[in-house]
């Protein structure tokens, strides 16, 4: 299960309210880094047969089933600290992470 705080929620509406169109956001996971997965994020138009949805707060959240058991569990936040602002992920599955907070292991 994929949850988000209201906060993302209320971020991610605002943007598909701009955008004028999406079902919602899509989770998943990459390749990359100096740790081997990082997160990646999109506005998804269209639902996909293999898609998971879990819903939180109003806005779906879709997620690949490669992906699933890697972020199973993730909380998605969205934080500013000062100048700075975006999405956290609070995933019980990392077992490490980079030090640039790019990547991640699980």
């Amino acid at each position: 299960m994929i949850t988000m705080t209201e906060k993302a929620a209320k971020h991610v509406a605002r943007y598909l309210e701009r955008r004028g169109k999406g079902v919602g956001l899509r989770l998943g996971v990459k390749t990359t880094g100096c740790s081997g997965l990082a997160y990646k994020l999109e506005y998804v138009d269209e639902l996909l047969p293999e898609d998971a949805v879990f819903e939180s707060h109003g806005i779906k959240v879709i997620v690949d089933a490669k992906s699933l058991p890697y972020i199973d569990g993730t909380e998605l936040d969205y934080a500013r600290e000062g100048l700075n602002e975006g999405f956290r992920f609070n995933n019980p599955n990392v077992k490490d992470e980079c030090g640039c907070g790019e990547s991640f292991t699980v």
